[in-house]
């Protein structure tokens, strides 16, 4: 029997312009999935509306059909699909593994501070528990009162229902889950719907995807991903984190790091061949 086709995507957030890392992380996926006559999606992930802007998600479509990207039906903008995360928000309450968080970050890095060891985790410093012992009379009092909050996986609570847990990524092989290492992570903010950790699971099962390929930097992440798909019981696909460009002085390329992005190498006379060859691809 012949293993069923594979799907990949491209999944950029319209938050700035692609530059080149963007490019043959595009280009890595559409390849994985043409080489083995799959499909090949596009993903504009644009839940973070105070820094996405549809200007950059056209702008994004432009320059990858410049580059000669061809994917396979319509783009999918998670800014489509808020019904569904709160529905798996819904779910994870009913399962009792969520919590609202009232902390503002001052709370937080006040309470790291005055820890003398505080635990660390791929993103630093982990959130400390503070609401985490709330009774149910005081979250109630707060929400009435209109306290802002956002919603946190109880880890330790998840993992205990979960059980133990693997994932497969085709370049390290088989991976034991720990979603420990980065604590009861928000996944929900209370001026966003849902966070980068939910909605990316959601979207991977509705567009059935059955290998991510993403930047090495997101590979800590799959261990929290592993976790929701086994919490909401979806299906779990196969990952492939590839390496980082980096610029010159070996710094990764990041919209942060106001790397050249694809529009400027257009405007300064690049073709798709050359970013092509620049990317690796």
């Amino acid at each position: 029997m012949s293993a069923a086709p594979v799907t990949t995507r491209f999944a950029p957030s319209p938050s700035g312009h692609l530059h080149l890392g963007h490019a043959f992380s595009a280009l890595f996926s559409e390849r994985a999935a043409r080489q083995q006559g799959g499909a090949f999606l596009l993903r504009i992930e644009d839940i973070d509306t105070t820094r996405c802007r549809p200007k950059f998600a056209q702008d994004m479509i432009e320059d990858l059909e410049w580059l000669g990207l061809t994917w396979d039906g319509a783009p999918l903008y998670q800014s489509s699909r808020n019904r569904d995360y709160a529905q798996a928000l819904e779910r994870l309450t009913d399962l009792n593994v969520l919590y609202p968080c009232f902390c503002t970050r001052a709370d937080i890095k006040a309470e790291i501070a005055e820890s003398a060891a505080a635990p660390h985790g791929p993103d630093g410093p982990l959130y400390p528990g503070l609401c985490r012992g709330l009774s149910d009379n005081e979250r109630e009092a707060r929400r009435a009162r209109g306290v802002p909050h956002a919603l946190r996986l109880d880890v330790g609570r998840a993992m205990a229902i979960a059980g133990p847990l693997k994932w497969f990524d085709q370049g390290k092989g088989e991976i034991v889950a720990q979603p420990e290492i980065f604590g009861d992570v928000v996944l929900a903010r209370k001026d966003i719907a849902t966070s980068y950790h939910l909605a990316v699971t959601l979207d991977d099962a509705f567009q059935q995807i059955t290998l991510v390929t993403r930047g090495e930097d997101l590979f800590a992440a799959t261990h929290v991903h592993r976790l929701l798909q086994a919490l909401l019981e979806l299906p779990v696909p196969q990952w492939h984190h590839h390496a980082l460009l980096e610029d010159d002085s070996g710094r990764r390329l990041a919209k942060r790091h106001a790397a050249l992005s694809l529009r400027q190498l257009r405007t300064d006379g690049k073709s798709p061949e050359e970013l092509r060859r620049m990317a690796g691809c």
